[in-house]
């Protein structure tokens, strides 16, 4: 699997989901994280997969963009506190945009396969 974990607060697992549901009327945001298996090999492929979305390292714009915590955001913390706010080599975070769904979608997956390798 391409994916090690999926975080989305509008998953019925996510910690805050009971708090998205009264909050935000059951949408999760637009914000969403993919921890992809392979570390940062496989994050930087997908990265570099996505024909749509923009890298970047702020996440709000009315188009899509994706971000590498690991060498952005949070490259100044020490490896220990990256590990215990989950920033893995694998992980990507990407706030949708105002582009076709389904383009998006299509994207995505495309951007997995090509992470898998």
């Amino acid at each position: 699997a391409a994916l090690a974990r999926t975080i989305y607060p509008g998953l019925p697992g996510h910690a805050q989901n009971a708090l998205v549901q009264i909050q935000l009327g059951g949408k999760g945001g637009t914000v969403l994280s993919l921890d992809l298996n392979g570390g940062k090999d496989a994050a930087f492929k997908f990265l570099n997969a996505m024909n749509i979305a923009v890298i970047s390292n702020n996440l709000g714009d009315a188009k899509s963009i994706a971000t590498h915590p690991a060498t952005t955001t949070h490259q100044r913390l020490p490896e220990a506190q990256k590990e215990e706010l989950g920033i893995t080599p694998g992980l990507v975070r990407f706030s949708v945009g105002l582009e076709d769904a389904d383009d998006l979608i299509a994207d995505l997956l495309n951007a997995l396969k090509v992470a898998q390798g």
